[in-house]
């Protein structure tokens, strides 16, 4: 693709994290590939981020760009990455973690070993995490490299855990994160956007990333049990499971019968808050009002236990003078 200056962006998202971006760094500077540029977005930090990026611009084997905004969320200075990025391919790494020191040498030969004619038919090229101790997280692939969409290899494939790869840069400046939903949006709500937009990805048994779990990561905060604070982007994604998604109940109806109680769940929460929904996000399909119908007591249960426990807490908090 012409215009490109790197094969590789590696964007990094980040806030007050000056003591862990070193580990990035390290990683970076490991790498057996160096066709690529790291771009640092800063969203508004006030430790010393800045200093220390430019620190490493001076010494580093790679272009280093830092790009600043004032504090908005990680989904727009993902965003604000990726209309920034020089590279074809985009890697996305939070702030506290690594690459393997052969994953952007190994993504570049997946990529060589797909047919040139049939490239614009992929967006992606994902293979697994381990954690630091070499444990690969979640479920592995069924075959060692499958051609398929995210919303395939969720559904109907059922894989699970975090996965992680390098996406295309033109695709994704398509489908951005939606900046007008305050807070949390689930990432993926953008990668089943795009798959049903017809893009395939190559899933490779190949680790990529070294996974360390940290309170403030996208990815921890989609799974954080707090429906109160997260339940706009919490039941974004239960309405796109039940709405959007439906070609694919068949393979995993109860997953669909979930996202039917967790519609309601938090549909109680946005009420409780006096947050409204999204304009334009309606039910319209029969079976769509079915699963949230049928799960409705359910979802009716888990958001009164959501506050029990939500007073529970309130009630262990030392009181402050």
């Amino acid at each position: 693709m012409a215009g490109w200056r790197h094969l590789f962006s590696v964007v990094t998202p980040t806030f007050n994290r000056a003591h862990t971006l070193g580990r990035v760094y390290r990683s970076l500077q490991e790498q057996s590939f160096q066709d690529f540029e790291w771009v640092v977005v800063d969203d508004g930090s006030t430790d010393q981020t800045r200093t220390l990026v430019r620190s490493w611009q001076q010494e580093a084997s790679f272009p280093i760009r830092y790009v600043w905004q004032p504090n908005q969320h990680k989904k727009t200075a993902f965003n604000h990455g990726v209309r920034e990025a020089r590279g074809e391919w985009l890697v996305a790494i939070d702030s506290d973690d690594e690459l393997d020191p052969n994953a952007l040498y190994q993504m570049a030969q997946v990529w060589d070993q797909i047919a040139p004619g049939l490239r614009s038919q992929y967006v992606a090229i994902t293979g697994l995490c381990a954690y630091d101790d070499g444990r690969v997280v979640g479920d592995m692939y069924p075959q060692d490299v499958m051609d398929v969409t995210s919303l395939d290899m969720t559904f109907r494939h059922h894989v699970r855990g975090e996965k992680f790869g390098c996406l295309r840069t033109d695709v994704l400046r398509q489908f951005p994160f939606p900046e007008d939903i305050p807070g949390f949006v689930p990432e993926s709500l953008v990668w089943r956007a795009i798959a049903r937009a017809g893009y395939l990805t190559r899933f490779v048994n190949q680790v990529f990333r070294v996974y360390h779990d940290s309170a403030d990561s996208l990815s921890r905060q989609g799974r954080a049990a707090d429906g109160s604070r997260h339940a706009l982007g919490l039941w974004l994604l239960a309405y796109d499971t039940v709405q959007c998604c439906l070609p694919w109940l068949r393979y995993q109806p109860g997953s669909f019968l979930a996202a039917g109680a967790r519609y309601t769940r938090f549909s109680l929460h946005l009420r409780t808050r006096g947050v409204a929904r999204p304009q334009g996000r309606r039910l319209t399909h029969p079976m769509s009002w079915l699963l949230v119908v049928l799960m409705w007591p359910i979802g009716a249960v888990l958001f009164v236990r959501d506050k029990l426990r939500e007073s529970v807490a309130g009630e262990k908090r030392p009181l402050t003078t």
